[in-house]
């Protein structure tokens, strides 16, 4: 029903919604604060970056990369330079993957066999969950959220 260039645009605006829902918070609470056991959002987001590039470049070329969200980013900034330089990425692998292949399964990271199509469906479902985590704690922490809305 949609392109897939279509479904990259689709993309690409709620990575500009997380981008400004990971700049509304305070710096220490993005690496402290937690709801109910959740997970802190900057713990949130390097799951994201941990899936979203390594698992373009696995779908390009066919090398089973590793998954670990242990990832060495330690401040606000680091966080939102890595989220500019992986979304320069995902538009350049995205560009790599013809429409023929989007049915084609792959086992992605070596544990989750899916259809390309379904790990990419995954990864913008995912971050919209994770997103929706984050405003919870903007609105605990007495911070609007960015309408969710605007991913423009």
């Amino acid at each position: 029903m949609i392109t897939k260039r279509e479904l990259l645009q689709h993309w690409l605006g709620h990575r500009k919604l997380t981008r400004k829902t990971i700049e509304k918070f305070p710096e220490k609470e993005l690496f402290e604060f937690s709801i109910g056991g959740m997970r802190p959002f900057s713990s949130l987001i390097k799951e994201l970056i941990s899936i979203d590039v390594p698992g373009l470049k696995e779908m390009v070329t066919g090398e089973t990369g590793t998954f670990s969200h242990d990832l060495p980013l330690n401040t606000k900034e680091e966080i939102l330079t890595r989220w500019d330089e992986d979304t320069i990425q995902i538009e350049e692998y995205f560009s790599q993957i013809n429409e023929d292949q989007l049915h084609e399964t792959l086992k992605l990271f070596g544990m989750y066999e899916f259809t390309i199509i379904s790990h990419l469906l995954y990864f913008i479902d995912n971050e919209i969950h994770h997103r929706g985590q984050g405003f919870v704690y903007l609105r605990a922490l007495g911070i609007e959220p960015p309408f969710f809305w605007d991913r423009y």
